[in-house]
């Protein structure tokens, strides 16, 4: 796993922070000094923290659970896209839907939904319905689409929760913490840090720092998902060991008895 360097941090402008008026004192152990009216982060602590929810994320990976990456404002929603993306991990860019956690089975029930649709599309039955009921059937799927679209392949509760501005997205963070889901979060200083289980104190408006910061964690993220790859390869060859060690036994012992 790579090391945080400080420099880089910096060069991403993830130590600026916001209007000291602005402030959650709760963020204070974070908080380096204040500047023009600014509050700016202690990048050595950010880098320390980053490097933890990293260990952390690559051993959820590992294990083979899924981590739910959310961030729906305009400067983070195609980072998070692209760089959960690349790691197979489900997203929510658009608007949170109300009981994504909570009420998983009615989100679940959306999702077949929309995979009862594509079927349509493959056999054929599409097209014996009327225009009228296929622009019907076209704008659900686009609504699903934009709404659900990349949870589609998520069949169980995530592992994780990784938030980008833990204040914008208080109704995930409310759903995950009610089901005991640990959260990840990147957060400012006018959040407040407790709602977190593992922070990383850094700008979360800027999208230079948004994407230095995820570039690391699913880079980390990456890390555990080969881990788990080489772990399954070993355990399958290990199988085939045994397997023919066993046919190997009988076969000695069917000559002898012979």
């Amino acid at each position: 796993m790579e090391k945080v360097e400080v420099k880089e941090l910096l060069e991403a402008g993830v130590h600026f922070g916001h209007l000291t008026r602005k402030w959650d004192p709760n963020m204070a152990p974070y908080i380096y000094m204040e500047r023009n009216g600014i509050h700016i982060i202690n990048l050595y602590k950010t880098a320390a923290k980053i490097e933890e929810t990293s260990e952390a994320l690559k051993k959820i990976a590992a294990s083979g659970k899924k981590i739910l990456f959310v961030a729906t404002k305009k400067q983070a929603k195609d980072i998070v896209a692209e760089k959960a993306g690349a790691v197979t991990m489900p997203y929510i860019t658009e608007r949170w839907p109300g009981g994504m956690l909570t009420n998983f089975i009615t989100i679940r029930k959306a999702v077949k939904k929309m995979a009862s649709i594509d079927r349509m599309k493959k056999d054929g039955t599409f097209l014996t319905l009327s225009k009228k009921e296929r622009l019907q059937v076209d704008r659900l799927r686009a609504k699903l689409e934009k709404n659900l679209g990349s949870i589609s392949d998520m069949t169980r509760l995530p592992g994780a929760l990784f938030v980008v501005d833990i204040k914008r997205e208080h109704i995930a963070i409310r759903e995950a913490q009610k089901l005991n889901i640990p959260i990840f979060a990147m957060v400012d200083t006018n959040s407040d840090p407790r709602q977190v289980d593992y922070v990383i104190p850094a700008n979360d408006d800027a999208s230079k720092s948004i994407d230095k910061v995820l570039s690391i964690v699913t880079s980390a993220i990456a890390d555990g998902l080969s881990e788990r790859k080489s772990d399954k390869t070993d355990k399958d060859d290990t199988t085939v060991e045994k397997t023919e060690k066993k046919a190997a036994t009988k076969k000695v012992a069917a000559d002898e008895e012979e």
